[in-house]
């Protein structure tokens, strides 16, 4: 397909958060170097309990029980792909599934997103390319984030673009290079002190809002250690049960106080990891995710960045679609043969056509 400059290609992505499946069917187009989109529809699948209660547990599972999990749940996105595709699937050129990540540890040289593409394409009968992270794991990278090259193709009129899924992460342009980085913990946390509320997450941060600070609890989070590593970095599910749930149950406190804390944490640390790669603003901060609807927490980061940097949130399409968009333009540039992850964002040896593509 390297001669071809048209692809339409299915987008799936389940973040760290645990929020369900997005799907996301775009149209990309190239013109020599430059790429552009059209999103034709979007779909959402919430996952079933069990199966949600399974991803959640994922983490801590025996090898077997891991492997015969990545099956079935390679089973269930596919059977997702092909009823969201329906009758479009004569013009689909592939699906680009970005799977679960379960186990994320660079610094041992793997990484593990469960969600075994071939089952996803038997499942669909679909054309189906995974497992994006791991060949630049092998090159020595961090096999995350994987996001800006789209942030540099599809978003480049943007100084900053920062996601707030269960992980935030931002990236931007430095010196003729694309950097980008996981800053810290997001929806994550906010998340997980929701549960005991029977809450799946503080719609626009309102339970945050009546809360109040919890000064002890705030200096130990702001006071991690990974906060002050250099970039390029990357964490996940590991740093938080390990670093972050402890510091949790150190500092009790009702869980409105623990909200209002966490999201203040939050704000603060996106904020100054902007400040840190740049002065002033002068292209604005597109912010996505599903963060970027928790209205409380846009208004402590705006206040944060205020009068230096202006943030933008785009059409809610695009706020909580934007992964999968950009996982479907991984796929259109691994068809074509080009680098879909950055050397200069993973810490690599060398920029990377990453992804498996296997046929039902």
């Amino acid at each position: 397909m390297a001669n071809k400059n048209t692809f339409q290609i299915l987008g799936m992505m389940s973040g760290t958060s645990l929020d369900g499946l997005d799907l996301a069917l775009c149209s990309f187009h190239r013109e020599g170097t430059s790429w552009s989109y059209q999103l034709i529809r979007t779909g959402y699948q919430d996952y079933p309990p069990e199966l949600r209660s399974q991803l959640e547990k994922a983490i801590g599972l025996k090898t077997t029980d891991l492997l015969s999990l990545d099956a079935q749940y390679g089973s269930w996105l596919g059977e997702q792909a092909a009823a969201f595709v329906g009758t479009d699937s004569d013009s689909l050129d592939a699906v680009a599934s970005h799977g679960h990540t379960v186990h994320h540890r660079p610094e041992l040289g793997f990484t593990f997103q469960l969600g075994a593409p071939q089952y996803v394409a038997l499942s669909s009968g679909l054309p189906v390319i995974g497992d994006f992270r791991s060949g630049d794991i092998a090159l020595g990278g961090q096999g995350a984030p994987l996001v800006p090259i789209g942030d540099r193709l599809l978003f480049s009129t943007y100084e900053f673009c920062l996601n707030l899924g269960g992980i935030a992460n931002i990236s931007f342009e430095a010196g003729g290079k694309r950097s980008a980085f996981d800053i810290g913990i997001a929806n994550m946390l906010l998340n997980h002190l929701v549960k005991p509320l029977g809450l799946r997450y503080d719609s626009e941060g309102a339970l945050a809002r009546g809360g109040q600070i919890n000064t002890a609890l705030l200096e130990a989070l702001n006071g991690l250690a990974y906060y002050k590593k250099p970039y390029p970095k990357s964490t996940g599910y590991e740093w938080f049960s390990e670093e972050i749930l402890p510091l949790i149950e150190a500092f009790p406190d009702r869980p409105e106080n623990q909200l209002r804390t966490a999201t203040a944490h939050i704000a603060h640390q996106v904020a100054l990891q902007v400040r840190k790669v740049s002065k002033k603003g002068t292209g604005g901060i597109l912010v996505t995710g599903g963060g970027a609807l928790n209205t409380f927490l846009m208004e402590l980061f705006q206040e944060e960045l205020q009068p230096d940097f202006k943030v933008v949130l785009p059409n809610p399409k695009l706020i909580e679609y934007k992964e999968a968009i950009v996982f479907g333009l991984l796929g259109a540039l691994r068809l074509c043969g080009q680098p879909n992850v950055l050397a200069s964002v993973t810490g690599a040896r060398r920029d990377s056509c990453s992804g498996i593509l296997c046929l039902p």
